[in-house]
């Protein structure tokens, strides 16, 4: 029997809503219907002869809560989800807990943006809403968030450096999930949109299926379709939650229907909402245990400065980028900074970039060719590699290696693998790609980047492995 116990929590809810709907015991009972020990168990009653039920008993019970809170004017949903932990089956990809996980670390506020969610699936009847902003601007962190907040939401990351980010693997990946959530059948062959339609006659009436999808301006595809072939219409009760950085007409490739609808929030027009953020990441960021000696110690160094100016300092400089704010706290708290004053901490993601490439020394005369190489031969390679291959690709010697890998360890990401067991190593964030081909960067640094991509092309050709 597929039974499930229902929360404290739950059974408070329950035991709160049902009286608000206009219901006694025994009138729930009838509405439900269930027994009269099964509704006394489901709002906490002292009951030996039930301490769980089926899934289909708390799904009536909400409908029949639900019904009568319309009924008496009380605009507010019951889900089982608000009754049971763990209501929805573990969809998320392994792939993908590291991420969110990572993500939703220090996650703070950004309430506005999960509100016109809110709102927008509240207003229709299915849809699509993107989430737009520069990089850093914490895009992914919000998309990890609602997904932890949000049981039974469908997700998938593009992740150009892992190869995740192409309509075959995104496919293959929303197809395990829907058929985990919804127990679909003989789905192996089915497209996207055959797919969205079965799963959407499985809803309850209380439901939705809402699919998280990060960083569309990543997607590796080749034709000229909708970007990971994303259907132009959504059966009722379905919403696509997108997040991408801004983009020209040219390359928004998401051609929808007339009837289908769309909203786009800009992050970039809420700077006053994220101020607000910003700060509270900044306090919550020296609270921690592990930061705030060190913090405190490089604060307490500065001349007559409070901690309420150093937060209103670093909140200015960040211009409200929180991968700014990621790197710099962590820079501070471990003493890359030490002999800086306040003023003299890089404005802006691309200025922190800027200044950590000159502090690594890439701007001295001469310049370093053998760390600029392996640095480039990382940006060129594009997907996590081993230290071993790096060596080989960059064609340096492994002290060398090592030394740039642990210079630029903030800037990485690290991987365990098994088979063969080694640590890989791939860029954090695709903004410092970015920052090392722009134009002043390359030239300033000395490289071909049309040589550099030569050399690992001839490499692979001639088969050595990442």
């Amino acid at each position: 029997m597929n039974k499930v116990q229902v929360s404290e929590r739950g059974k408070n809810k329950l035991k709160e809503k049902y009286k608000q709907a206009g219901y006694t015991i025994a009138t729930l009972q009838e509405a439900a219907p269930a027994s009269e020990d099964q509704i006394k168990y489901l709002i906490g009653q002292q009951n030996k002869k039930v301490t769980a039920v089926d899934r289909f008993v708390i799904e009536n019970v909400v409908n029949a809560i639900n019904a009568g809170l319309k009924t008496n004017g009380i605009d507010e949903k019951l889900e089982p989800s608000d009754i049971v932990d763990n209501w929805y089956p573990d969809t998320i990809p392994t792939e993908f807990i590291t991420v969110i996980d990572d993500k939703t670390k220090l996650f703070r506020g950004r309430q506005f943006v999960f509100d016109a969610i809110t709102e927008f699936i509240q207003n229709n009847k299915s849809g699509y809403f993107t989430i737009l902003g520069d990089a850093g601007m914490g895009k992914s962190a919000i998309a990890a968030k609602y997904i932890v907040d949000n049981p039974g939401t469908i997700c998938f990351f593009n992740i150009r450096a892992e190869g995740k980010n192409r309509p075959d693997v995104f496919l293959r990946l929303i197809r395990e999930q829907l058929t985990k959530r919804f127990d679909l059948q003989n789905v192996e062959n089915d497209y996207l949109s055959t797919l969205l339609t079965k799963a959407s006659g499985k809803l309850a009436n209380y439901e939705n299926l809402v699919i998280v999808i990060d960083a569309l301006d990543e997607v590796d595809q080749d034709d000229h379709g909708n970007l990971l072939n994303l259907p132009m219409y959504l059966p009722d009760h379905v919403y696509l939650i997108l997040t991408r950085r801004p983009y020209n007409s040219d390359d928004k490739r998401l051609n929808l229907s007339p009837d289908t609808k769309y909203q786009e929030l800009d992050l970039r027009e809420y700077q006053d909402n994220s101020k607000d953020d910003v700060k509270g990441y900044i306090l919550e960021f020296l609270g921690l245990e592990k930061n705030k000696p060190r913090l405190e110690k490089w604060i307490n160094q500065q001349h007559d400065l409070s901690k309420s100016k150093f937060v209103d300092t670093i909140a200015a400089k960040s211009e409200n980028n929180f991968m700014y704010l990621r790197y710099v706290l962590e820079a501070i708290a471990e003493g890359f900074y030490q002999d800086e004053k306040l003023e003299q901490l890089p404005a802006g993601l691309q200025g922190y970039y800027e200044s950590h490439w000159r502090i690594m020394g890439m701007t001295t005369k001469p310049l370093p060719k053998d760390k600029i190489k392996i640095i480039y031969v990382m940006c060129a390679l594009k997907s996590a590699v081993s230290r071993e291959m790096i060596v080989k690709y960059s064609q340096q010697d492994d002290l060398t290696v090592q030394e740039v890998l642990k210079g630029w360890t903030q800037f990485l990401q690290e991987q365990k693998t098994y088979q063969p067991p080694c640590f890989r190593f791939r860029f954090y964030h695709e903004s410092f790609r970015d920052f090392l081909q722009r134009q002043d960067i390359v030239e300033a640094a000395g490289v071909s980047l049309p040589q550099i991509s030569a050399e690992v092309a001839q490499n692979m050709a001639e088969g050595l492995t990442l």
